[in-house]
């Protein structure tokens, strides 16, 4: 028995984005059509005021929180201040508003940076708050690292129905693709490309080129989501938990395989045709060396990835190509 219901109101935050779209995509292939949208010129997530007033209005029953301030390595390291305030404040202002208007199912999405930068690998769910960040996006772990603590006290406090999934690093349709605020797979698109398309004999990258990184297609997350949404109660006897067998209230979700960022950047140059060199700034910092997600648990509840990586690639420059033509890739 499904957890939501086709009549259920649903409210998802940051539809507009790369990862709200896939899920409002995934919910809508499953038959869900009611549906309480705003864009961001009629809801301001970060002015409590508006989004307590929008929630009195419209009384969701579901709510995913897909809203965030994203960017790559570059861009985390150069605005730690709006990363942490942005972040805390959509995070505080919704699921607040979710719960004070009682909105029954809450999912928010969390990110696989807000584990330790040293966890044993593959990165289990209890591994959070076991050791300390990554140094060049700690800001913005923290915040979601708050978002995931707010979910869970209200549960404990409250009975609020909160969940939250952890996602591993997402690539696909309507990325970001600009070429040192991005991250990686949208931002080597770019650069293999501008460089394929002016004749340019080489390409600069980031780091060693070493660090080995997990990649999901988002559409892969979007159907997690509507997944987790129907099925996953933590307080089941079939839910998972953790080694002291208390209920989770995370769950990572992810392909469980990993690639060197050098060997992605191959792959990802030979899909755009690009013949000429690959150079690797090692001034440029690599990040954690090796982040793969421990995704047993949401895979024993029924989920698995269905799309290869180099299938998801190849989707996404094409995706990539189309919105350029059309004027809609962000670059």
């Amino acid at each position: 028995m499904s957890l939501i219901n086709l009549e259920d109101k649903i409210f998802i935050a940051g539809h507009k984005g790369m990862a709200g779209k896939s899920i409002l995509k995934a919910l809508r292939e499953k038959g869900y059509r009611n549906f309480v949208l705003a864009n961001r010129e009629d809801l301001d997530l970060l002015n409590p005021i508006q989004v307590m007033d929008w929630f009195n209005q419209n009384k969701p029953n579901v709510v995913v929180l897909a809203a965030a301030k994203v960017g790559g390595i570059l861009a985390n390291n150069s605005y730690p201040y709006d990363f942490l305030l942005e972040n805390l404040k959509i995070n505080t202002n919704v699921i607040e508003s979710s719960f004070k208007n009682k909105t029954k199912r809450l999912l928010f999405l969390g990110s696989s940076c807000i584990y330790p930068k040293f966890a044993d690998q593959p990165i289990k769910e209890e591994s959070l708050l076991k050791g300390s960040l990554e140094p060049t996006n700690d800001c913005y772990a923290i915040a979601k690292i708050t978002g995931i603590k707010l979910c869970n006290a209200l549960r404990k406090q409250y009975n609020f129905d909160a969940i939250s999934l952890m996602p591993t690093n997402l690539y696909g349709p309507g990325d970001n693709y600009h070429a040192n605020n991005s991250h990686v797979i949208p931002g080597l698109i770019n650069k293999f490309h501008y460089a394929k398309q002016n004749n340019i004999d080489f390409v600069d990258c980031w780091g060693t080129g070493n660090p080995m990184r997990e990649f999901l297609h988002v559409n892969d997350l979007g159907s997690a989501c509507v997944f987790a949404l129907e099925n996953w109660d933590p307080n089941a006897k079939n839910a998972p938990i953790d080694k002291n067998n208390n209920p989770l209230q995370i769950l990572n979700v992810g392909t469980g395989k990993d690639i060197s960022i050098k060997r992605l950047a191959e792959i990802i140059s030979e899909i755009i045709g690009y013949k000429g060199q690959i150079n690797w700034d090692h001034d440029k910092p690599d990040g954690t060396l090796k982040k793969l997600l421990n995704v047993e648990k949401i895979n024993n509840l029924g989920w698995h990835s269905s799309i290869p990586l180099i299938d998801g690639l190849k989707d996404t420059y094409e995706c990539f190509l189309r919105e350029l033509s059309l004027g809609e890739a962000r670059i």
